[in-house]
């Protein structure tokens, strides 16, 4: 199946609609992003992809099939094998889109300076998924990606450049685009800091 042009421009006009009646005032907006999906390709007769807001950075799994996990409730969920490991989404639903799931990657958006730093940033994250050079033992679930992004409970360091893993030795985005991204790398938010330069 080839990713049809309606199911990722619906999904593009389902957020911008959020966006302008759901997330107009609220603070956890960035105003330098824009709904775009970016890097939508056909995974296992499903749709995958990046789907960048103002206000999050996800993981999209869709498909063209409106009956598409009906055994399962809203919020639950499931673990899919991808290329680099396995991965839990979670499942959601949209009067525009109907079902879908998604993986969160960032939450909120605001250490993405610009558009294109974001697009690049989403291009990296679809080329590391589907790289099985990138698989290591990093558990992706949801509970495990925020203990390690926030550090577990009682650890010293609560400052947020030792959050990112980031030093001021990182190199830049376009030198870590050219690397393999391993995955922990990029649940860490190893490049966030790159992004802003």
């Amino acid at each position: 199946m080839i990713c049809p042009d309606y199911l990722i421009e619906g999904l593009e006009q389902q957020f911008r609609h959020i966006e302008r009646e759901r997330m107009q005032g609220l603070p956890l907006r960035n105003p330098a992003l824009q709904v775009e999906a970016v890097g939508f390709c056909d995974w296992n007769c499903f749709c995958l992809g990046v789907l960048i807001t103002p206000w999050f950075m996800n993981l999209m799994l869709l498909s063209d099939e409106g009956d598409a996990w009906r055994d399962l409730q809203i919020g639950d969920k499931q673990l899919h094998q991808l290329p680099s490991g396995p991965y839990e989404f979670i499942l959601g639903e949209e009067e525009g889109i109907g079902r879908y799931q998604m993986c969160s990657l960032f939450s909120p958006v605001f250490e993405f300076a610009d558009q294109a730093t974001a697009v690049a940033t989403a291009e990296a994250v679809m080329h590391a998924l589907m790289s099985e050079e990138n698989r290591d033992t990093l558990s992706t679930r949801e509970g495990e990606i925020s203990r390690r992004w926030l550090r577990e409970p009682g650890e010293e360091s609560t400052n947020r450049q030792d959050r990112l893993g980031c030093d001021d030795q990182a190199p830049g985005l376009r030198q870590r685009l050219q690397q393999p991204l391993s995955r922990r790398d990029l649940l860490r938010g190893q490049f966030q800091r790159d992004a802003d330069q």
